[in-house]
């Protein structure tokens, strides 16, 4: 998918189904930015076979790890509009049943996407700080095998889609 198809199908739905205020080029920016480093905005379902799901890759995770989607599920700031989230996408609020959605449901990829983000303690970075937001995305995704050298080309084709 293009970077300018995946905005129109699946970030812009997505925003709008959450609070107004979550909708902002910074966010577009980071979520746009972690689905091409991620997966290049082609895989749906992690390369071999792997756990991780949608665009963003998202692994299930676990109760006690509070990483993955358990994490976006039981975090205080984003546990209230996943559910919201998961209402309007005709998804069951269950951490299994959300992850399994990931792979078919851009638009609830892209939404919880944007609820990881949410619930880190610190300020979006700007969208011209790709090393701010290099630090947020290794704080929020934790990539097993980050590619910092994809990095600085993901981020600027995002900065550069959102601001079009």
């Amino acid at each position: 998918m293009l970077a300018r198809e995946f905005i129109k199908q699946a970030l812009s739905p997505a925003l709008a189904l959450l609070p107004a205020a979550m909708d902002t080029p910074k966010a577009r920016v980071m979520v746009l930015a972690i689905c091409l480093q991620e997966s290049g905005l082609i895989h749906r379902r992690q390369m071999g076979n792997g756990p991780a799901r949608g665009f963003a890759q998202f692994e299930l995770g676990t109760r006690q790890s509070r990483g993955g989607v358990w994490g976006v599920y039981l975090h205080d700031a984003s546990r209230f509009w996943l559910d919201r989230l998961c209402a309007s996408r005709g998804v069951q609020f269950l951490p299994e049943s959300i992850w399994r959605a990931l792979e078919t449901d851009d638009v609830l990829a892209a939404g919880v996407a944007r609820l990881l983000l949410f619930t880190d303690p610190r300020r979006l970075p700007d969208i011209d700080d790709p090393d701010g937001a290099w630090s947020l995305y290794l704080r929020t995704w934790n990539p097993g095998k980050p590619h910092p050298e994809t990095w600085p080309g993901n981020h600027a084709l995002a900065r550069l889609e959102v601001i079009k």
